[in-house]
């Protein structure tokens, strides 16, 4: 018979050095102050919402996407 020999480690949560904790802080710390920022600027009022087009190269509406 096949004996397994499975070499997998145990699931559970990776010790992360502390170079990705104070990364991690980093982010979330830039995270936070866009969040704040973008809460400052005033509301767009009859935009049309979604994602920015002139960020992610096209532009989108009632399904219907065009390129720039």
């Amino acid at each position: 018979m096949h004996e397994e020999t499975s070499k997998t480690p145990a699931a559970g949560p990776k010790e992360l050095t502390p170079a990705a904790r104070r990364a991690l802080q980093e982010a979330e710390a830039r995270r936070q102050d866009y969040r704040r920022r973008e809460a400052a600027l005033p509301r767009e009022i009859g935009g049309r919402g979604g994602k920015e087009p002139g960020r992610y190269g096209d532009w989108e509406v009632k399904g219907l996407t065009s390129d720039f």
